[in-house]
C-alpha cells in the first residue's frame, strides 16, 4: 500500500529537511519544493508540518536562519545547516539506513515463513 503524497513516515521530516538544507542555504517554500522534486513528486510536505519543524530545528540549534531576498525579490528566511544539524543528519541517516535494512530483511524472511 503506497503512502498518500502528504503522509510521511513518523520521524522522517527532520531528516528530509536537514538533507535538503545540507545542499545549501534555502528558504522554507523551496525546501518543500525540493523534497517534492528529489522524491519525483512522491513525497509532499505540508506547510502546517514544515514551518513548525523548521522552527523546532532552529530552536535546537540544528539550523541557523537569516532574512534575505529570494529569487522573486521578496524577503524570505533562508536556512543553513549548523554543525549540530550536520551531526544529527549523519546520525538519522545511519539509523534510517539500518532500520530500513532490518525491515526489508524481516519482510523477506517472513515471506519465506508463509510459503
Amino acid at each position: 500500500m503506497a503512502l498518500p503524497k502528504s503522509e510521511l513516515p513518523q520521524g522522517t521530516l527532520d531528516m528530509l529537511i536537514l538533507r535538503v538544507v545540507a545542499l545549501g542555504p534555502i528558504h522554507g517554500y523551496a525546501i518543500a519544493q525540493r523534497i517534492r522534486q528529489i522524491s519525483r513528486y512522491s513525497l509532499q510536505v505540508m506547510q502546517g508540518s514544515l514551518y513548525p519543524a523548521l522552527h523546532r530545528l532552529e530552536n535546537k540549534g540544528r539550523l541557523a536562519a537569516e532574512w534575505r531576498e529570494s529569487d522573486t525579490g521578496r524577503e524570505a528566511k533562508f536556512y543553513r545547516l549548523t554543525p549540530k544539524g550536520r551531526a544529527q543528519l549523519r546520525a538519522e541517516t545511519a539509523n534510517w539506513t539500518r532500520l530500513s535494512k532490518k525491515i526489508a530483511f524481516f519482510l523477506r524472511a517472513a515471506e519465506g515463513e508463509t510459503a
